[in-house]
């Protein structure tokens, strides 16, 4: 009996010693092996054999105990260490560590598997993936504004492919407006002779084109003549070139057409940007007007920046094959007075497209409160032909000091290009970048210094912050989300199951994956081209292989000494 239960014994001693050599030597095999796992072996007693139960102590004799032999171990349980190995740099962006608890979620063959391992790439449909094995990685996506959503998917990265445009929606401007300068009382004042009508009589605002004659009574219009403005200016800048057609059809593309003065005078309106709203009751009022004599005036806004010329060549008359002919003269009397200053700025639509918008300030008032000046907003990307997007008047205290902090609005229209077809711009004059002041200067000076739109660009890189928010960044500068990465922690992580390649998958101890973010609930943060390193330490498995190698020894001297004993037996026996 004895020799038979040192056998047993010490077979089992070394089969299960042979079994933790095994698993001691996984673990150092997957030292270097990114997230990996390592684990550990407990032995426990197989069975034991109780020759005598023990007896309690009497009057007469004392209790012995119970006398019991062993018949071996056995494998208890090999247990996995969850703990965080080391946090390494690497700088690849595609890289992910965990830092804390928690697993990424990959998809592999339509089935939820959990990892550790953040060493993804992106494949050419862009999408996250496990190199090793094509594991989708999980998380949540983006509507079409870029806000993240609560649906899970597979997550995509479609670096060189994905383009962004963003209209400007804020444009903030900075400077000093000179307070020492004249006000504006008048704009500019352009006249023409009086307009004759054929039959006799001067032009009213209703009067047909066609019915007008010059001196002579020669007939200054045909049907389907073309009217060219050119070389027209405001201030030092010069106004793009418009035609207007003749006739109820505009079958030449022109600019505008019509039949009446009253519609030339409205298109030249437009076209030279004149802000009607501004002081009505002045006389003559700011626009294009026909005074009681036939004449034609053209006046504008206050302001030398809005000062209007012309000369002998900006409007002209295409008559067919004929040489351009101008249909009457046209006389500046008076010039646009008062201290102004125009910048211009690049701002975008929603599709990119730039937009040209100039902003003129103008002195409009002084008194014991400080001064006024009002603004005076065009565009000429303005798809409705008026040139005019806005103006307002902003105060300023009588230390120069801004009072109307508000931001100014201003509109312009984008009908027909694909783009929002109005869109909204809030105009900024004090911001913590610069705010525009009114203290006496020799010049007044003005730029814009910010505005938030953006042109076309390309999705040229991106990174992954601690909430697993992958940030795309484009080529015009502008940072977006493209999705958040998913973290599944477990009741019992040490309950998973592995099933190959650092994947891990759910068991009915382990509990349900609860699916949420990084950060959240327990869940551990992420960290960006980073990556984990393997747990096993390599000092203690040397450790644990010598211990198992000196129990294997062991066990297998028990082996011999029975078999020693075993001969002596037999040799008794013959």
């Amino acid at each position: 009996m004895g020799l038979n239960t040192a056998l047993f014994t010490s077979l089992s001693g070394l089969t299960n010693h042979s079994q933790k050599i095994s698993v001691t030597g996984n673990n150092i095999s997957n030292v270097s092996t990114n997230g990996f796992k390592a684990s550990r072996t407990f032995f426990e007693s197989q069975v034991s054999l109780t020759r005598n139960s023990g007896s309690a102590p009497t009057d007469l004799l004392g209790g012995t105990n119970p006398s019991q032999i062993g018949m071996g171990t056995r494998i208890g349980a090999i247990d996995r260490n969850f703990s965080n190995g080391t946090l390494e740099t690497t700088g690849v962006n595609t890289d992910v560590a965990i830092d804390g608890d928690g697993f990424f979620m990959v998809q592999k063959d339509g089935r939820d598997l959990y990892t550790r391992s953040g060493n993804f790439n992106v494949d050419r449909d862009f999408n996250l993936v496990l190199p090793s094995n094509g594991g989708l990685v999980q998380g949540y996506g983006i509507d079409e504004d870029f806000n993240i959503n609560d649906e899970l998917g597979n997550i995509q990265i479609p670096v060189g492919h994905m383009t962004l445009a963003e209209q400007t929606e804020t444009i903030r401007f900075g400077g000093n407006l000179n307070a020492g300068g004249e006000v504006g009382t008048h704009g500019a004042i352009i006249e023409s002779s009086p307009l004759l009508l054929d039959g006799g009589g001067v032009a009213d605002e209703d009067s047909a084109l066609l019915d007008l004659v010059d001196e002579e009574g020669e007939p200054l219009f045909a049907l389907d003549d073309v009217i060219t403005f050119s070389d027209v200016k405001k201030g030092q800048s010069t106004l793009p070139e418009k035609t207007f057609q003749i006739g109820p059809d505009n079958t030449s593309e022109s600019d505008g057409h019509g039949e009446t003065l009253d519609a030339l005078m409205g298109f030249m309106r437009e076209i030279f940007g004149i802000h009607e709203d501004v002081d009505p009751d002045a006389e003559p009022p700011a626009g294009v007007n026909l005074d009681g004599d036939g004449q034609l005036q053209v006046v504008g806004n206050a302001g030398t920046a809005n000062d209007l010329s012309f000369n002998a060549g900006s409007i002209v008359v295409n008559k067919g094959s004929a040489s351009p002919s101008t249909p009457f003269d046209l006389f500046k009397t008076q010039s646009a007075n008062g201290e102004s200053v125009k910048t211009t700025v690049t701002a975008f639509d929603s599709l990119g497209n730039e937009l040209t918008i100039d902003l003129t300030m103008a002195l409009e008032g002084k008194d014991n409160s400080g001064t006024q000046w009002r603004y005076f907003a065009e565009s000429n990307d303005d798809t409705d032909l008026d040139r005019v997007l806005g103006n307002g008047v902003l105060e300023f205290d009588n230390n120069g000091s801004l009072v109307t902090t508000d931001p100014q609005p201003i509109t312009i229209d984008r009908e027909d290009t694909g783009a929002f077809f109005e869109q909204e711009i809030d105009i900024e004059f004090t911001s913590p970048d610069g705010t525009v002041s009114a203290l006496t200067n020799t010049d007044s000076q003005l730029k814009a210094i910010w505005q938030d739109g953006s042109p076309k660009g390309t999705l040229e890189n991106f990174e992954v912050g601690q909430d697993g928010i992958i940030m795309g960044e484009f080529s015009n500068s502008l940072k977006r989300p493209l999705g958040q990465l998913a973290m599944a922690n477990f009741s019992n992580n040490r309950g998973l199951k592995e099933v190959s390649q650092g994947l891990y998958d759910v068991t009915t101890n382990s509990g349900l994956a609860m699916i949420g973010k990084p950060g959240v609930d327990g869940a551990g943060r992420v960290l960006g081209g980073t990556l984990e390193l393997s747990n096993v330490e390599l000092s203690q498995e040397f450790i644990n292989l010598i211990t198992a190698s000196t129990g294997y020894s062991a066990n297998s001297r028990v082996l011999s000494t029975s078999d020693r004993l075993i001969q002596e037996l037999l040799q008794i026996v013959r």
